[in-house]
């Protein structure tokens, strides 16, 4: 069993960054593919980034060369950097953990058994 916790929302005005982290229980943390995905009123939850065990990365299309993922098991932790964001980056984010997730399907939501809380990212224009 793992739990996830996020942290590290908030607002800011285009342009500018947020660091989202989401901490980690159980033993086999480091055994995970982890993800972030988010969900914008309205609309369905979405791919944004994933890391899997060995540290492969993976984005979606809308986040690549501004989101950087990253993990250190040590802490059981997996960190989203944001930078450069944009009012369409709007949405409540959330950290998965996975065990089936890789290759392609690091982008599938039902490849990952574990869901946080979700923590909300609001982009002013």
């Amino acid at each position: 069993q793992v739990q996830l916790v996020e942290s590290g929302g908030g607002s800011v005005q285009a342009g500018g960054s947020l660091r989202l982290s989401c901490a980690a229980s159980g033993r086999t943390f480091s055994t995970y593919t982890m993800g972030w995905f988010r969900q914008a009123p309205g609309k369905e939850r979405e791919f944004a980034a994933a890391i899997t065990w060995s540290v492969s990365t993976s984005y979606a299309d809308f986040v690549k060369g501004r989101f950087t993922i990253s993990r250190d098991n040590a802490k059981k932790t997996v960190s989203l950097q944001m930078n450069n964001l944009k009012p369409e980056d709007t949405a409540v984010y959330y950290c998965a953990a996975g065990t089936s997730a890789y290759g392609a399907a690091v982008t599938t939501r039902a490849r990952y058994d574990y869901w946080g809380q979700g923590t909300q990212v609001t982009v002013s224009s």
